[in-house]
């Protein structure tokens, strides 16, 4: 039965991976037809529409209430939406090489908070496998880019604050996972977020007299499949899957997985948009898978003590 629980956290670990790894291509199709803060609006739309049906049709039933929301909400502030927020600036001023350097560095803030305020101590063997990983993916990023020069300073800063805040929402959430279920965490965060997006969005339109434009995009089928891939998928289904994990293994461990979505973008690109895969793409994924393994691998207790269910 052991072995079982483990399997399905590790299933879940790795199902993040993927679902984080294709999000790439759907976010890609999405800006083709909006801009970054207005398709952060869509996808938490389609991620609230999604986790409310249930409830409405009563197949799912959320106990919420005021002091849980305070409770979650500092949470929140940090994943996801300081983590969106923030990586979608980041992006708009930082070149592809250095956003993605910046971005596969998340592991290491990770093990480095949950060590102080959780006294996570990961072995030497750990520490060299996150490592490792986090060199899987700048070697591959490097490779890419055709400059690698930090010549934006608010582009860096914006991308730092964005990686600094999913390693204290992993943090927090470790904490918070052994007192609330994933799916009432889901709901809080979600819920928050497609408030907090859908007013700045709305706010920008009609500051800039443009409120027109912001259902444009919805003429685009393509748009539309991106936004559900985006909302459904990897907004509220990786906000469970995420909380449900941290409720079981370390923070230092699930977020090492992130860095496994790298490898997941490369198989798309190559299966979906039929791009060419080079020698550092292998590399780099091995460097990567190898890490992951590696973190998760050298410690003997991988599964939380305080597990008492499978709920996701």
């Amino acid at each position: 039965m052991e072995q079982n629980k483990i399997n399905k956290v590790y299933f879940a670990a790795i199902m993040y991976s993927i679902i984080t790894g294709l999000s790439f291509l759907f976010g890609k199709i999405g800006l083709e037809y909006s801009n970054p803060i207005d398709l952060l609006a869509y996808r938490f739309t389609a991620a609230f529409l999604a986790i409310l049906l249930p409830v409405l049709f009563k197949k799912v039933k959320v106990d919420i209430n005021k002091e849980m929301i305070k409770k979650v909400l500092p949470m929140t502030l940090f994943y996801p939406l300081s983590f969106f927020g923030f990586q979608v600036f980041g992006l708009k001023y930082t070149p592809s090489a250095e956003a993605g350097i910046l971005l596969a560095v998340g592991p290491v803030f990770t093990m480095i908070l949950a060590s102080y305020f959780l006294k996570e101590k990961a072995t030497i063997l750990q520490k060299i496998s996150i490592l490792l990983s986090v060199f899987g993916v700048i070697y591959i990023t490097f490779k890419k880019g055709s400059s690698f020069e930090f010549n934006s300073m608010k582009g860096i800063a914006f991308l730092l604050i964005s990686v600094i805040s999913f390693a204290i929402y992993s943090v927090m959430a470790r904490k918070l996972t052994q007192n609330f279920s994933g799916i009432q965490l889901g709901y809080i965060m979600i819920g928050i977020s497609f408030i907090s997006f859908n007013i700045l969005a709305i706010s920008q339109h009609l500051i800039n007299g443009s409120i027109g434009s912001f259902l444009t995009p919805l003429k685009e089928f393509r748009f539309i499949i991106s936004v559900l891939y985006l909302g459904v998928l990897s907004s509220s289904g990786t906000s469970f899957l995420t909380n449900y994990v941290l409720s079981k293994i370390e923070s230092s461990k699930m977020s090492v997985f992130a860095n496994l979505a790298t490898v997941i973008s490369i198989v798309a690109g190559v299966v979906f948009l039929k791009e060419e895969i080079f020698y550092y793409h292998i590399i780099g994924s091995i460097l990567i898978i190898v890490g992951v393994i590696g973190t998760n691998l050298f410690d003997g207790k991988r599964i939380s003590k305080e597990d008492s269910g499978d709920e996701v």
